[in-house]
């Protein structure tokens, strides 16, 4: 079974919202072993989602649809279901005795206005929203089934859970299959680099399927099992992901909700080891990402933001005649830098990073985006990497904190 996912609103269409419902529902489905043929994001226009709504039951058996459902003159998707079904909107007495419940048990008047939302498609059956005041409708077009739920994240995972997830058990031929997801999280190489390694591995025809996406820094190597059954497809996943990491070895960060700093983090606790950072041009991002994960205080101590010339001078004794001779974006300063702050510290480990993150202050021997990246170790000589990072001022702060925890992710890894 295929299914097809309706995003209603402006305030989506515009931009102004991030659509998270559509991904998440995507996700939930293939616990199913259903697949999302497409996601649709439309205006609030009673027409346009009416056209939407059919062409999505000429496509697939299964149609969710998110927002739409309030009370106002804009919410017009049960209006637009009616429409689509050919049939008149009437209204419901059992959910508007729940709407009315509802404002009462909150000491408020329910606005006459709010009567709209016990309208349902003649037809229809009212799902009970026990989060909010509008209820979620279930319909049939042709053979397609309908579900409309509040665009409301909250309201909608409700819903969800209670009324859909029930349904699809019940529904015999749901799907014919297990689909079972994973991600591996790459740093150090291109998409490209990621895929002339994989090599066959990414055939289209394959199952488990393998794919890359690149979002945040990372590569992500996305894998997809899909099979019969709910054991022969974990077992495949398993086996293809064991696979992939045998291929690209220390390139793979971690998986699936697995993040860098918890993973640096949980490598330094296990060794019984502890950091210290100097930030120029990230102005304390690293220790920020460092510091997301609780329990953090085990292994960092601490560091020092340094971003103007006698802040380095000041706080971590970087010689000014260095500063002047070799500038403060320099391999020297960022060696000094990273030995230094681990000394103050007494640390096993330290980062330290300087560069230009833009869009002013480069020249052509020191372009925006160039970073140098320094890791200090108490037993081993101090590590140096020159980067040009590309992107705005944001991506390059981002891109250098993340090739920092990288580099003393190696390092541990080695150790």
């Amino acid at each position: 079974m295929q299914a097809v996912i309706l995003s209603i609103g402006d305030e989506l269409v515009l931009g102004q919202t991030v659509d998270t419902n559509a991904a998440w529902l995507s996700a939930r489905l293939v616990e199913w072993g259903i697949m999302t043929r497409w996601h649709l994001t439309v205006a609030d226009d009673q027409a346009a989602i009416t056209d939407a709504i059919l062409d999505a039951a000429s496509e697939a058996r299964l149609v969710l649809i998110t927002g739409g459902l309030g009370p106002t003159d804009d919410d017009l998707t049960r209006q637009a279901l009616a429409a689509a079904m050919n049939v008149p909107l009437v209204l419901d007495a059992e959910s508007l005795s729940h709407i009315e419940t509802f404002f009462r048990g909150r000491g408020r008047p329910m606005a006459e206005r709010n009567k709209v939302q016990a309208l349902l498609p003649r037809g229809a059956r009212a799902l009970r929203n026990e989060a909010g005041t509008a209820p979620g409708i279930e319909a049939h077009i042709g053979a397609t089934r309908v579900f409309v739920m509040p665009g409301v994240p909250g309201e909608m995972i409700h819903l969800f859970d209670r009324h859909i997830a029930p349904a699809l058990d019940a529904w015999p031929d749901a799907g014919d299959s297990v689909i079972l997801t994973a991600t591996l999280h790459c740093l150090g190489r291109g998409e490209s680099d990621i895929a002339q390694i994989l090599g066959d591995r990414m055939a289209r025809d394959r199952n488990p399927l393998v794919g890359t996406t690149v979002a945040n820094g990372f590569i992500g190597v996305r894998v997809r099992s899909q099979f019969p059954t709910r054991a022969q497809a974990a077992d495949e996943l398993e086996a293809a992901i064991a696979d992939l990491r045998q291929a690209l070895g220390p390139l793979v960060v971690g998986r699936d909700h697995e993040s860098l700093p918890q993973i640096v983090g949980d490598l330094l606790r296990s060794r019984n080891k502890t950091l210290a950072t100097a930030e120029s041009c990230t102005a304390g991002l690293i220790g920020k990402y460092l510091t997301d994960p609780p329990g953090s205080s085990a292994y960092y101590l601490g560091g020092n933001i340094v971003y103007s010339n006698a802040a380095k001078h000041r706080d971590l004794d970087v010689p000014l005649d260095m500063l002047e001779q070799h500038g403060a974006v320099s391999e020297p300063v960022a060696k000094a830098l990273a030995e230094n702050v681990r000394a103050k510290f007494d640390v096993d480990y330290a980062l330290a990073v300087t560069g230009i993150a833009g869009p002013t202050g480069g020249t052509p021997d020191k372009p925006v985006g160039l970073v140098y990246l320094a890791l200090a170790d108490r037993r081993q000589p101090t590590l140096i990497h020159r980067v040009i990072f590309p992107g705005d001022r944001d991506m390059v702060r981002d891109r250098t904190a993340k090739a920092a925890l990288n580099m003393l992710r190696l390092r541990l890894l080695d150790s």
